[in-house]
């Protein structure tokens, strides 16, 4: 009996692997781009790292900038270059401006109901629309400078706090920050601010969790036979956990905005419910799709924003010259006393260059979004069958040699200095918010809080970064999902400069 079941085992290996082999070499007669071997089943997925966007670098730099890998029977191409990505994200923008579906897609953001995630298409173009109308257009972000400085300046207070101390405590500088951009986005989308203590809500956690799921390459996704391995692996639990505990949250501001009495509308929210409840208008906002705009707000503000504001505040303690670069600059043109406005801000040319070289050298989503081609295409000689899914490696594409020199891998904010490049989209060396029809639409959101907070932390304070000697070799950590985090908080010792 044994042996009959060992042979039945050996005999149906043998059937997927030589099936494996047969489509492989069929598939590669319709000039595919280059692939590595794949397992049976599984494909490629063995060959992803927890941080993926460096697996398929380096699988990259063996097979090309244009890269067919399978995550179990989902052809997915990697885009690596300039070039390649120029191709995709121009040239071919209309027809690669899908989005794939997945499990964390459909649970969570109800199939697409959102901005980010929402197949391309007029339901998109009018949740876009709401949304830039409303919270991002240039005259909104502009509207919301005092909120800013406001909750700049209740952080800096808590750094002088900190920097008066005798004990000399480190500072949890990655608190400071997501505390920071939440409480502006809560001011400018809800109205006023939610505390974990007061409220109940851990928006923290939550944004978080969601990145991290949404960076996952579940194994059910590909291989349903084996969904079972993502409920062991717990990430069902996860999804159904972030979902609910969000899901309450909204429920809970857009009721009470319901039954504020008000006049005037005043937040996004407010603004929100009024085009729900606008009969006359052609296009009618669910609630879902209303809870999931802000949904949209918090995880696009909140996680972009205080990604970059923890590893750009990492790499300028890792680089003393370039901080004292930057603290030069800022205090000689700002008043030792007074707060540092946007508009000045964005006069510090060595400021603008530190941003851009974060940006560059981490960029909070590594990956982008993913996007699906809706047709069957030619890509660089390449046949590309419509339905395969597309992953831009920006972080790949920003530490390419060829284009950023021999030192592309070190932080460096003077090759800046005489570049007129900028991250609007445009030039395709340089995409940390993507291009085309899909670029995030959050850039001026971002762009305005990011300088003015570097320029008045460093403007008011020097910093030490605290690191103990057994966390040496993990303190540039970075977490999973697809916004990239530090895994560990930064934590530094303020002093008053």
């Amino acid at each position: 009996m044994e042996m009959i079941l060992l042979t039945f085992c050996l005999a149906t290996l043998l059937v997927l692997l030589l099936n494996s082999i047969l489509k492989q070499n069929a598939t590669n007669n319709v000039n595919l781009p280059p692939s590595p071997w794949r397992l049976p089943v599984i494909g490629n997925l063995h060959q992803l790292s927890l941080n993926t966007h460096r697996s398929l670098r380096s699988l990259s730099l063996r097979y090309g900038p244009l890269m067919l890998l399978h995550f179990g029977r989902t052809p997915v191409l990697i885009v690596s270059s300039a070039d390649a990505a120029h191709d995709v994200l121009k040239t071919h923008d209309l027809i690669c401006a899908n989005r794939p579906k997945t499990k964390v897609i459909d649970q969570i953001l109800r199939g697409g109901k959102d901005v980010a995630f929402a197949p391309y298409g007029e339901y998109w173009r009018q949740m876009k629309s709401i949304c830039i109308q409303n919270l991002l257009s240039n005259k909104m972000v502009r509207s919301y400078e005092k909120i800013r400085e406001d909750e700049i300046k209740l952080m800096i207070k808590k750094l002088e706090k900190a920097s008066s101390s005798s004990s000399l405590s480190p500072v949890n500088i990655s608190q400071l920050f997501m505390t920071l951009t939440n409480d502006i986005i809560c001011r400018a989308a809800l109205g006023r601010k939610y505390s974990s203590k007061e409220d109940g809500i851990d928006v923290e956690n939550i944004v978080r969790a969601f990145s991290a799921l949404t960076g996952e390459f579940p194994i059910g996704e590909y291989i349903p036979s084996l969904s079972w391995i993502d409920r062991f692996r717990g990430i069902d639990h996860k999804m159904e956990e972030v979902d609910k505990r969000f899901d309450d949250f909204l429920e809970r501001v857009v009721k009470e905005h319901e039954d504020a009495d008000k006049e005037t509308t005043s937040d996004l929210v407010d603004k929100l419910l009024t085009i729900q409840s606008d009969k006359t208008g052609q296009f009618k906002l669910e609630k879902d799709a209303l809870k999931l705009i802000i949904w949209d707000m918090f995880l696009a503000g909140t996680a972009t924003t205080l990604s970059f504001l923890e590893w750009t505040m990492t790499e300028l303690m890792r680089h003393p010259k370039a901080m004292n670069k930057l603290q030069e600059e800022v205090r000689s043109t700002s008043p030792q006393d007074l707060f540092v406005t946007e508009k000045e801000a964005e006069k510090m040319n060595y400021l603008q260059a530190v941003i851009k070289e974060a940006l560059r050298l981490r960029p909070p989503a590594p990956l982008l979004v993913p996007r699906v081609f809706s047709e069957d295409v030619k890509l660089k000689g390449y046949n590309i069958p419509a339905g395969t899914q597309v992953i831009v490696n920006a972080w790949a594409i920003q530490r390419d040699t060829t284009t950023w020199g021999m030192d592309a891998e070190e932080f460096r904010p003077e090759r800046h200095l005489d570049s007129d490049l900028d991250f609007q989209g445009l030039d395709f060396k340089f995409i940390p918010f993507g291009s085309g029809k899909r670029i995030c639409p959050g850039i001026g959101f971002t762009s305005a809080l990011i300088g003015v907070t570097l320029a008045n932390v460093v403007k008011r304070f020097n910093f030490r970064m605290h690191v103990e000697p057994q966390r040496v070799q993990h303190d540039l950590t970075e977490a999973t999902g697809l916004v990239i985090f530090r895994k560990f908080p930064l934590m530094a010792i303020p002093s008053s400069a």
